[in-house]
C-alpha cells in the first residue's frame, strides 16, 4: 500500500509539472512548420528582389524616353497620353512591389534583430569565458546549454547556489523581452536513475527542468513565458562512452525563442499580400 501511494504521488508530480510528449511534439512541429514557412518567405523575396530590379531597369529606360522626348519640341508629340499613362502605371506598379518587398524584409529581418539583441545581452550578462556555459544561435533560435555539475548535486534536482547566480542574469534577458518563451530542456546520461520517488532518467530531465523553472520563477520571470520539458538521455551530444562524456550529455538547455505565433502570422500576413498584390 506504501509503494502504491508512493508510486502514485510520482506520477501525479510527473504530470503536474511538465509538458506531454504530444503538447512538445507539437511546439517542435510548429517550430519546423514556421522554419519551412520562413525559407518559402526568403525564397519569395528573392524571387520578388529579382522582379523588382528588372523592372526598375525598365523604369530607368522609359524615364530617359521621356526625358529625351520632352528635351525636343518636335518629338515631344510622339508621346500619346495612352503612352504617358503606361509610364505613370508602371512607376506605381514598381513602388506598391517595392513596399511589399520592404514590408516582408521587415517581417524576416525584426526577428533575426532581436535575435541577435537577445544573444548579446546573454553574453555580456552571463559571460562567455565559462567552458560550462555556451550561448549559441541555430535557424533562428538562441540556445544557452549550461553543464550539470553547474547546476545540480549528482543524481539530484535541487538547484545550487551557483546556479541561482548564472539563472538571475538569464533571467534579467529574459524580463526584458515579454514577446519571447522561454523553454527548459533537462538532459541526462545513459546511467538508470535507481534512488528516490522517481522512476527513471525522464523523471529526473523534467523535475530538473521543473527546477530551474521555479527558480526563473522566483526571480520575475512570467510563468506564462516558461515551458519545461526533459528530454532524459535520448539526445545526448557524444557518445555515453566514457565519465568524461557522460558529463557532457548531463546538461539544461534554455530555448530562448519568439514566440511562434506571432512570427508565424506577421510572415504569413506578408506572403499573402505578396500572392494576392494587395497592400
Amino acid at each position: 500500500m506504501k509503494k502504491l501511494l508512493v508510486l502514485s504521488l510520482s506520477t501525479l508530480m510527473l504530470l503536474s509539472s511538465c509538458v506531454s510528449k504530444k503538447e512538445y511534439a507539437a511546439l517542435e512541429a510548429k517550430q519546423k512548420e514556421t522554419q519551412d514557412l520562413l525559407n518559402t518567405a526568403t525564397v519569395k523575396l528573392n524571387s520578388c528582389l529579382a522582379d523588382k530590379a528588372a523592372a526598375s531597369a525598365r523604369a530607368i529606360a522609359l524615364e530617359e524616353q521621356v526625358a529625351d522626348l520632352r528635351k525636343s519640341n518636335d518629338n515631344l508629340t510622339v508621346l500619346s497620353a495612352k503612352g504617358a499613362s503606361n509610364v505613370e502605371k508602371t512607376l506605381e506598379s514598381i513602388k506598391e512591389k517595392d513596399m511589399k518587398i520592404t514590408r516582408l524584409q521587415d517581417a524576416i529581418t525584426k526577428k533575426d534583430s532581436i535575435t541577435l539583441a537577445v544573444v548579446t545581452s546573454l553574453k555580456r550578462e552571463v559571460g562567455i569565458n565559462d567552458p560550462d556555459i555556451e550561448i549559441n544561435v541555430e535557424k533562428g533560435v538562441v540556445f544557452i546549454s549550461i553543464s550539470d555539475k553547474l547546476l545540480f548535486q549528482s543524481g539530484s534536482y535541487n538547484v545550487t547556489s551557483r546556479a541561482k547566480e548564472v539563472l538571475a542574469k538569464v533571467a534579467k534577458v529574459v524580463n526584458g523581452k515579454p514577446d519571447f518563451e522561454c523553454m527548459v530542456e533537462g538532459h541526462t546520461d545513459n546511467v538508470p536513475y535507481a534512488s528516490g520517488v522517481l522512476l527513471d532518467n525522464w523523471d529526473l530531465s523534467v523535475k530538473r527542468s521543473t527546477s530551474i523553472i521555479r527558480v526563473l520563477q522566483t526571480l520575475g520571470v512570467n510563468p506564462k513565458q516558461l515551458i519545461a520539458a526533459g528530454r532524459a538521455e535520448y539526445v545526448p551530444l557524444v557518445s555515453n562512452d566514457s565519465a568524461e562524456n557522460r558529463a557532457t550529455n548531463r546538461r539544461t538547455r534554455i530555448v530562448v525563442l519568439p514566440k511562434i505565433d506571432q512570427f508565424y502570422d506577421m510572415v504569413e500576413k506578408e506572403m499573402k499580400n505578396l500572392s494576392t498584390g494587395t497592400n
